[in-house]
């Protein structure tokens, strides 16, 4: 209210109106804020890019939203305006020379914004092997992704840059191999999954079943690569390879080591094996040989640089017939600057009846001549391939 004295005025303000300034101030911030961003709101925005984007402006513009998550919400408008494409890639998986199909394939880019790459998206790639069933394999597909979602979410960065040095990363990584561990020793047939204290034995079978994974997240700046088993990474860098990840085979020294430190035993029937049984050192799932095979993936961060072709994960039927430098140049030739190349004659070649190509890239079309060649080379195992461009 106003008063008036003579030539003196006298006001007081009412704490009703401080507030509506308070709120007034707060409102030109935020629409300050938005008309900042508008870059980003254009006409043609459209997929989970254009829902974020929507999503974000409304956390701004709402007035009950704390600062600090207005100042968040700015963050992640600024980081998907910086987002480049996510990378191509082919996917090749078949059944081979066995009776059941025990791999599995997962892909999906942009899992998540994690406050711990800036806010920018990070794209999951996965390759499962089961064995004894593909019921663990199945699960992995079904839930790693999830998880990891979860796990990269949780984690918050104070006083550290963005990468947290990698060991943010590892740590949450490893969380989620554990969770997804606990989760197959969990499993069963007769209605879900049980609980730690009451394991279903609906089936003696599953304490025998486990699966491989080999998973890479991938960062503008990074590759993250967490295996676990015999699946495998190789980084195609200017036609050579680098491998990733180390096969977790029993009779590696360091494994054998671990499992005899633990009481178990090596024996030799086809291969090495854990207790005359399994095949590899570790693994998801195999609830009778957790004692000595564990889950824990061995994790490697490469940064990204120019050089870098590609990234190949697959599992142990492409490895077991052909070799690191074999994969890497295959991938090479299909990569190749020369659109006049050989390659180009290939894939004319693999036209469909319609006279259409089959493959939508040349990371569909190097996965799929690993897999054939893979095949006629007599591998026996299910083959699974993921070849990751990334040159843009």
């Amino acid at each position: 209210m106003k008063r008036i004295y003579g030539n003196r005025k006298s006001v007081m303000v009412s704490e009703e109106d401080e507030d509506s300034a308070v709120k007034c101030r707060e409102r030109r911030r935020r629409r300050m804020a938005m008309r900042r961003m508008a870059t980003v709101t254009t006409a043609g925005s459209s997929g989970s890019a254009g829902d974020e984007t929507r999503k974000h402006l409304a956390k701004i513009d709402n007035p009950t939203t704390s600062s600090s998550t207005t100042a968040t919400a700015i963050m992640s408008l600024i980081s998907i305006m910086e987002t480049p494409p996510p990378p191509e890639y082919g996917v090749m998986s078949v059944i081979g020379r066995q009776r059941e199909m025990e791999d599995e394939v997962f892909v999906t880019t942009n899992l998540c914004r994690p406050e711990v790459n800036g806010f920018r998206p990070v794209h999951f790639f996965a390759v499962f092997d089961g064995h004894g069933g593909r019921h663990v394999s199945a699960l992995c597909k079904d839930n790693m992704h999830v998880i990891m979602e979860e796990e990269l979410m949780r984690v918050k960065v104070i006083g550290e840059e963005p990468n947290g040095g990698g060991e943010l990363w590892r740590t949450a990584i490893n969380r989620c191999f554990r969770r997804m561990d606990e989760m197959a020793l969990r499993l069963c047939l007769c209605g879900g999954l049980g609980t730690s204290s009451n394991i279903c034995r609906c089936n003696p079978q599953l304490s025998f079943m486990g699966s491989t994974a080999v998973v890479s997240i991938l960062t503008k700046e990074f590759i993250f690569v967490a295996n676990c088993g015999d699946s495998r990474a190789v980084l195609c860098r200017n036609g050579r390879p680098m491998p990733l990840s180390v096969d977790h085979k029993p009779d590696r020294v360091d494994e054998r080591a671990r499992i005899e430190g633990c009481g178990g035993r090596i024996m030799f029937s086809d291969g090495a094996r854990v207790e005359g049984i399994l095949g590899m050192s570790r693994a998801i799932g195999d609830r009778l040989l957790k004692q000595w095979v564990t889950s824990e993936p061995e994790i490697s961060v490469t940064r990204r640089e120019t050089e870098n072709e590609c990234l190949i994960l697959a599992s142990d039927g492409l490895w077991d017939v052909l070799s690191n430098e074999l994969a890497c140049k295959i991938v090479h030739e299909c990569f190749g600057e020369n659109e006049n190349s050989s390659t180009e004659s290939r894939i004319e070649a693999d036209e469909g009846a319609s006279g259409e190509t089959l493959y939508t890239s040349r990371s569909d079309l190097a996965a799929t001549l690993l897999v054939r060649l893979a095949l006629g080379r007599r591998s026996t195992d299910n083959i699974s391939v993921i070849v990751i461009d990334l040159r843009k």
